[in-house]
């Protein structure tokens, strides 16, 4: 069973936590989901190239250890990080990425949302617009980072990048896409019950 806490603070200071948690848990740690929403801020992952950043402005550019391109989180995010240890399940990097996409699209369809995963340009879209990006960083088998699904967040920063390092990829939200407007409760409890099928 899956232990969800609700944390806050800067991109950064999460990071840190989150990395102190995974250096310092033992085979007997439970797994924990971490709800969180950032303030503004651009994350540029490993294989991210700083040319994808067109014009940052007044929101600060974090250098991270997560796979990926260059992606922002906000309000009115819903950033789930996955501290996973996958030696237990015996579950492998690709297999989690496609299993936290496949999780994500459940939920969006239970609330009417036609979504779908892309595995060779990995997130979470409906028709070609994205609505979730996923990160992820192994370290002594175990998992950190995790997804960002938008919710009711403004998309304009997402128009000084190249999210993802596609250039022109449109972003859209769950307030967008939805007929009826799902509460932030009933996406944080659909993720962690799909998610709980394995962790």
């Amino acid at each position: 069973m899956l232990t969800v806490r609700h944390v806050s603070g800067d991109f950064q200071t999460v990071w840190q936590a989150m990395r102190d948690f995974t250096d310092q848990r033992t085979p007997d740690t439970p797994d924990e989901l971490w709800y969180v929403q950032h303030p503004p801020v651009f994350t540029l992952g490993q294989a991210g190239k700083p040319e994808h950043i067109l014009a940052a402005g007044d929101i600060p550019v974090v250098k991270t250890d997560r796979g990926g391109q260059v992606t922002y989180h906000g309000p009115g995010q819903l950033v789930g990080y996955c501290l996973f240890d996958l030696r237990r399940t015996g579950t492998g990097v690709r297999e989690l990425v496609e299993f936290i996409e496949d999780c994500l699209v459940d939920v969006l369809r239970q609330h009417g949302i036609a979504a779908r995963a892309d595995r060779d340009a990995h997130g979470v879209y409906v028709d070609t617009r994205k609505i979730a990006s996923l990160g992820l960083r192994i370290r002594k088998g175990c998992s950190y980072h995790g997804f960002a699904l938008n919710v009711d967040m403004d998309p304009e920063p997402f128009t000084r990048i190249n999210p993802c390092g596609y250039t022109g990829l449109q972003m859209t939200t769950v307030q967008r896409e939805a007929t009826v407007m799902p509460s932030w409760q009933a996406l944080e409890e659909g993720i962690r019950l799909a998610l709980e099928k394995t962790f």
